[in-house]
């Protein structure tokens, strides 16, 4: 499963990867990718793929010279395990990054649903009146698109993401805290990314 903090571009490319690797004869070179893609700019596909690096999906052979090819997925397959990955932090306040991290968490089935799942660790209270406090664990269905009124980890700009309730309007992305002391954040539609919905969560008490 794709991290979720990529832009949809680089999950784009990781998709096409898993797809069309096998259509190859070698490990596709950066230029024959940007052939197979259809794109101008070998510059800007070295970025989106130094960015699939660094989340360790992929990995160069002989410094992108000679090509690059899947890293294998350390993820069991959904089914009888327990197991989902642990990704990092998700901001219940402003946004911050959410940390990609290969952990694994033992998350019961009635927690999940039955569709590809992954974990994040809340940090900070803006969704406390929500009964989501600050080192909450929440359960979050893979989805890139969500109904208004769910609560959804959001992806802004590219690069910070967060817990919020979401509210599309025509034109405007509204990103709702469930804390009465803070204001809803206003973004123009292109700025925000769903990465997924939350359909469960757990605590720990010390």
């Amino acid at each position: 499963m794709v991290p979720p903090t990529l832009t949809r571009r680089q999950q784009e490319i990781h998709e096409y990867l898993r797809e069309h690797l096998d259509d190859f004869p070698h490990p596709p070179t950066l230029d024959e990718l940007c052939d197979a893609l259809g794109l101008s700019s070998r510059g800007s596909l070295h970025k989106q793929i130094q960015a699939l690096i660094e989340a360790g999906l992929v990995e160069p052979m002989n410094n992108l010279r000679r090509g690059i090819r899947l890293v294998e997925e350390d993820m069991p397959p959904m089914g009888d395990s327990d197991a989902l990955p642990l990704y990092g932090y998700i901001a219940a306040g402003r946004p911050i990054e959410a940390i990609r991290n290969p952990e694994m968490i033992d998350v019961p089935a009635q927690l999940r649903s039955s569709k590809p799942c992954y974990v994040l660790e809340v940090r900070g209270d803006s969704m406390i009146e929500e009964g989501i406090l600050d080192g909450d664990w929440v359960v979050i269905e893979h989805r890139d698109q969500a109904r208004n009124g769910e609560i959804v980890v959001a992806l802004v700009d590219g690069e910070e993401a967060t817990l919020k309730r979401l509210e599309a309007k025509s034109g405007e992305v509204v990103l709702h805290p469930a804390n009465s002391s803070l204001a809803a954040m206003h973004y123009s539609p292109e700025r925000v990314q769903v990465q997924g919905v939350l359909v469960g969560q757990m605590r720990r008490y010390h």
